[in-house]
């Protein structure tokens, strides 16, 4: 059975995971492709006005603070290695730390290489269609990794709650 904490911690990161797959899932599917849509100038503009919106509280402590409960949850799952619900527990936390990981290693630097070009500068059409399929086809990886992530804490939530 799930006590307290564990139930806690599991839920707020499977709420966390649930809320970053929607983000994720929102870019892959709808932002990045109205933005592809756009002159490149524009699209480049738009992008950067995001990249520096993400830079928020509720931002950053929705996708760091699910990471702290991962990493928590992965590093207390052996103390209940007995219980149902641990390997979910496993699970899913390697998942939401893999699209954090993600993140960090590719769409960071590219988001930080984007800030530095000047959307009606030479070269920005071709930069810009770089970064839009590769930056999308990463980011739908991201989305897939975050939403299993999320049915691996519910899993883990139903195997800890059942009678």
């Amino acid at each position: 059975m799930m006590d307290g904490i564990f139930f806690m911690l599991t839920l707020l990161a499977a709420l966390g995971c649930g809320v970053m797959a929607g983000v994720f899932f929102a870019f892959s599917a709808i932002v990045m492709r109205a933005l592809g849509r756009l002159p490149a100038e524009q699209g480049v503009a738009a992008m950067q006005a995001m990249n520096r919106a993400a830079i928020s509280p509720a931002f950053l402590a929705t996708l760091l603070g699910t990471a702290v409960a991962c990493v928590a949850l992965a590093v207390a799952s052996p103390f209940v290695w007995h219980e149902q619900f641990a390997p979910f527990l496993i699970v899913g936390s390697a998942l939401y730390l893999a699209a954090i990981v993600l993140t960090k290693v590719y769409h960071v630097p590219r988001n930080e290489a984007l800030a530095s070009v000047e959307p009606r500068g030479a070269g920005a059409a071709g930069h810009w269609a770089r970064y839009l399929s590769g930056w999308t086809a990463w980011n739908h990886l991201r989305a897939a990794a975050a939403l299993a992530a999320t049915i691996a804490f519910t899993l883990a939530l139903h195997a800890g709650c059942a009678p």
